[in-house]
């Protein structure tokens, strides 16, 4: 039941997350939006993910209690989208507000997830938001033939998230574990801090201008469409796979996919108008995305006490602020060289990942 409950959280949870990053522009550019102003609604969610978690550091707990709380505001701040989606500033606020909902939710409940299934049946749960994503995408990009559409999709898809996110807090054996009261620090694993944010910017090219640059480059907007669904297939596999190699050293493996991150922007670069290579960089997101962010949230799992704090922070400080920068550096810098700031922010994320004493890599788990 827990598997189940959990897989079909995050099979609704980032299908949801794909209504609102692939169809929400279109849908706000359809009613009048100018593309200022959506650039302006799409940035608050990231930096609301990173801004949040600094709430929880001393007078604010996230407990079961907090967690309802959001999950039921975040269904009445979805419903809230009939009424503010036509006025900037209302459909601004809800954003913000729902923005902040949103990003206690996943943290939570990743720390469900990894106490209770471990290493072994991590991925093969989690690879169920890649195919609710990877779902919506082509299902709503059939139906959405006025603004509202969108809407329906996104309310009913968080609806059903909550639902299953409370079901989900029965199997929560963290809140009957007092945490001790050691502070929350950025400063005792600061290399592992930076190496997350630099590896994130490194990736606001790619989410931001891939399918402009490709098809710059002389590939079809179809055949750019199949590079993005051969991506996360990818990715799923290695969700499905990973488990014997998550046994390894988490801190080689997380160097490991920031190393073929690198190359993966360098091959972007090198031959942008070569189908095979950029189909070859594509499956590279299995390592890059899939591997990567499963080493990444284990590894903070075995560093701190309060794990669900450092969830709320590793999405925070990475998709939030570093989505959010990277997605500026991207926009200030495209043309040719558009990868090679990408290679660039990698690699800083590799030498930081060097300055970690080997007294820090002890893993609890």
């Amino acid at each position: 039941m827990l598997f189940f409950n959990l897989s079909a959280f995050y099979f609704f949870y980032f299908a949801a997350v794909g209504v609102y990053v692939i169809f929400l522009p279109k849908v706000l550019h359809d009613i009048g939006y100018g593309t200022f102003d959506i650039g302006i609604v799409l940035a608050l969610a990231p930096l609301m993910r990173f801004l949040t978690p600094f709430m929880f550091l001393k007078h604010i707990k996230l407990d079961q209690k907090m967690f309802k709380r959001a999950l039921l505001t975040a269904i009445f701040l979805a419903s809230c989208f009939y009424l503010t989606i036509e006025n900037f500033y209302l459909f601004t606020i809800n954003n913000a507000i729902l923005g902040a909902c949103l990003s206690l939710i996943l943290p939570y409940l990743e720390i469900i997830a990894i106490s209770n299934l471990g290493k072994e049946k991590y991925g093969k749960s989690r690879l169920y938001g890649s195919i609710g994503f990877m779902i919506i995408a082509l299902v709503l990009a059939k139906f959405l033939t006025q603004p509202y559409i969108a809407i329906h999709y996104y309310l009913v898809l968080i609806t059903l998230t909550v639902i299953f996110a409370i079901s989900l807090l029965k199997f929560d054996v963290e809140h009957k574990i007092e945490q001790n009261n050691k502070v929350f620090s950025f400063f005792e694993y600061w290399p592992f801090w930076l190496s997350i944010f630099f590896m994130q910017i490194s990736f606001g090219g790619f989410y931001n201008f891939f399918t402009i640059y490709e098809t710059q480059h002389g590939i079809s907007l179809e055949m750019t469409s199949y590079l993005w669904s051969f991506g996360v297939i990818c990715e799923i596999l290695m969700l499905y796979f990973q488990a014997p190699i998550l046994k390894n050293n988490l801190l080689s493996i997380i160097k490991f996919c920031v190393t073929i991150t690198i190359l993966r922007w360098l091959l972007l670069y090198l031959f942008p108008d070569s189908l095979n290579v950029t189909f070859f960089s594509q499956a590279i997101h299995a390592f890059s995305f899939g591997l990567y962010h499963s080493s990444v949230i284990m590894y903070l799992y075995s560093l701190y006490e309060n794990k669900k704090l450092a969830q709320q922070f590793m999405y925070g400080v990475g998709y939030g602020l570093g989505g959010f920068i990277g997605a500026l550096v991207a926009g200030a810098v495209y043309g040719e060289f558009l990868f090679i700031f990408s290679a660039l922010f990698s690699l800083l994320s590799l030498i930081a990942l060097n300055f970690i004493k080997i007294n820090l890599t002890k893993e609890k788990t």
